[in-house]
């Protein structure tokens, strides 16, 4: 699956270049970065061209972006860090900064769990390395529970949904708008969520290959600064785009739009905090034995991105 899904992005991005205009693959999680494009008509009348590819969640899209099979993608900090462990080319050049409310641990509607301290002997669905292993980490820490006490399944979320519905697992440890839609739906309620248990910030990351060319280079720096306006403009209009992302990823809007606004994100360059609050994500990973080798995780962003688009 790993392979056919790097394949699927290499089709996709075949014709980089071909009409002599800088291309920029981009990888999307679920429509994200898209969504907000299109919605915004920001899309229109570009000086590069863009080739999307969209991924179900982080792990496959890491692949594809340690493989050069696409430029740039949006990936969490947890799963961009696991990623970078494990010796992928790529650096972070901007961050979304939002409030992880959307990130969680979610039970049945009718489950008996109703704290943290009832997940121990249970089993947890979720992606290794993802910011839903992440948050179940913490949160098992916080309430003085060790990892090896519960069960982890790593699953994609398409899997850990069925497997929680058909009650294979007692937890799932996910993220919006995947929480979004259970909660919405009626089908499942939220354990804990990612408030006080971490920092809620989502890359944009780039391949060395591409921040290394010129014109990819700045075709990114102006990719950035349209994402943080779109973002804005998505705020100002959230009915609007949560129409157009719900169309793109196939969820209901109801979720779409709860997951988007109690999100409150925004976009800005790399700051010494955000790099401080990646260094916290890569020593508690250290510590949970997820990554072999203390990292520092300095080198691993990239300064040249400025985003300025006016007052917010």
């Amino acid at each position: 699956m790993k392979n056919l899904i790097i394949l699927m992005a290499l089709a996709i991005s075949g014709s980089a270049c071909a009409d002599g205009v800088t291309t920029l693959r981009i990888a999307d999680q679920k429509g994200n970065m898209r969504a907000q494009l299109e919605a915004s008509g920001l899309l229109k009348n570009l000086p590069f061209n863009i080739e999307w590819a969209e991924f179900p969640s982080a792990a496959p899209l890491a692949e594809a972006l340690n493989a050069g099979a696409v430029d740039a993608g949006i990936i969490g900090d947890a799963p961009l860090l696991f990623s970078i462990a494990a010796g992928s080319q790529v650096k972070a050049i901007a961050v979304d900064k939002s409030d992880p409310i959307g990130t969680a641990i979610v039970v049945n509607k009718d489950s008996t769990l109703h704290g943290v301290v009832d997940l121990k002997g249970k089993s947890i669905g979720t992606g290794r390395g993802s910011i839903g292993h992440f948050v179940a980490l913490k949160a098992l820490a916080q309430a003085g529970i060790k990892a090896e006490d519960v069960h982890f399944r790593y699953l994609t979320p398409g899997d850990a949904k069925i497997a929680l519905a058909s009650g294979a697992i007692d937890a799932w440890a996910t993220w919006d708008p995947y929480t979004a839609l259970a909660e919405t739906s009626g089908s499942g309620r939220v354990l804990v969520n990612g408030q006080q248990l971490i920092a809620g910030n989502s890359f944009l990351a780039a391949t060395n290959s591409a921040l290394g060319n010129a014109e990819k280079r700045q075709a990114l720096q102006h990719y950035v600064t349209l994402l943080a306006r779109a973002e804005q403009l998505a705020y100002a209009n959230i009915d609007g785009y949560s129409a157009t992302l719900a169309n793109i990823i196939g969820f209901p809007q109801q979720a779409v739009k709860l997951s988007f606004s109690r999100r409150k994100a925004h976009w800005q360059a790399i700051d010494p905090q955000t790099v401080a609050q990646q260094q916290a994500t890569a020593d508690f990973y250290q510590q949970q034995g997820l990554i072999a080798r203390p990292l520092q995780v300095e080198p691993t962003f990239y300064r040249g991105i400025t985003i300025d688009i006016g007052q917010r």
